[in-house]
């Protein structure tokens, strides 16, 4: 089994535990946000860590982030995260997969955007002809690029599975005003980051943005942006209309979960060495791939 990489600060206070990320407190108005190689699929914590996940999840996160800057704030500080905590011990810790960020009010949804047609869109559209209630034309393939992108936002669940809703169910939980905002922003935020990552060879099929407000009442982009956690990346050469592309994503997990007599409720079952090994690659392949950039 490969070993579980686990943060354990002592010097500050832990104040969240999420499916991937440990969340301490700095200072009243920060926090730090160490993330984990742990992996969630279908809303589930696996028990087989991905060797330096949470490495290339922070790499790409803050090269997203950085690019994407001058079409919304974020929540970035710049401050060192080794320069928060101790001894050595936990700077290497939270050493290359830690981020310090400002303290914000987050949104109770998940702003998600479709470019294509797959995943539990997909499910929905056979159904209904729709997806979280948004009509689309009739005819249309697995996998098969959209007319436009579209939102199509969710519950955020604490546990169990988060649960796509309407725009107007947004409406009622966040404000007309602020879910118009997140709409527009999370749409315009795919866009610039499908048309670049098009130029790298790679679809971003689909991707999940969070936000939060400031003390102004402003949006700003918190959590992860446009990861191999939180998005769909497809290779171009190998994509056809009809099927469930091969992916530079989870993915790959989910597919191989999904051969298994498994009910998607916790305990998961056991990834195989082969598995986690992929797994690992094709993170690290999206990562140079997408910012030229490998992990040191």
């Amino acid at each position: 089994m490969t070993a579980l990489f686990e943060s354990n600060l002592k010097s500050l206070p832990r104040i969240g535990r999420g499916k991937v990320r440990d969340i301490y407190a700095v200072g009243a108005d920060k926090m730090l946000i160490v993330v984990s190689d742990r992996l969630s699929a279908f809303d589930v914590v696996l028990p087989d860590p991905i060797p330096d996940k949470g490495r290339v999840l922070t790499e790409m996160a803050n090269f997203w982030f950085a690019r994407l800057a001058h079409l919304v704030p974020n929540q970035l500080t710049g401050i060192d995260p080794e320069s928060v905590v101790a001894d050595a011990d936990e700077k290497a810790q939270v050493r290359g997969r830690s981020i310090v960020v400002r303290k914000l009010k987050p949104l109770p949804i998940e702003a998600v955007v479709r470019g294509y047609l797959i995943g539990s869109g997909w499910k929905d559209y056979q159904k209904t002809g729709a997806v979280c209630g948004i009509r689309l034309p009739g005819g249309l393939k697995q996998a098969q690029k959209l007319p436009e992108p579209i939102f199509t936002p969710a519950t955020k669940a604490q546990e169990g599975h988060d649960e796509n809703i309407s725009f107007e169910e947004t409406e009622k939980l966040v404000g007309k005003d602020i879910a118009t905002q997140v709409r527009d922003i999370s749409i315009r935020l795919y866009r610039e980051a499908a048309d670049y990552a098009a130029t790298k060879g790679i679809i971003i099929a689909d991707t999940k943005f969070e936000f939060g407000l400031d003390e102004q009442g402003r949006l700003v982009l918190i959590d992860e942006a446009l990861t191999a956690d939180s998005s769909r990346f497809w290779p171009a050469d190998s994509y056809r209309e009809g099927t469930s592309p091969p992916s530079f994503d989870k993915q790959y997990v989910r597919d191989y979960l999904e051969t298994l007599d498994w009910d998607k409720t916790p305990p998961a079952p056991r990834l195989p060495p082969e598995v986690i090994a992929k797994t690992s690659e094709k993170y690290r392949e999206a990562l140079a791939r997408l910012t030229g950039r490998t992990l040191k």
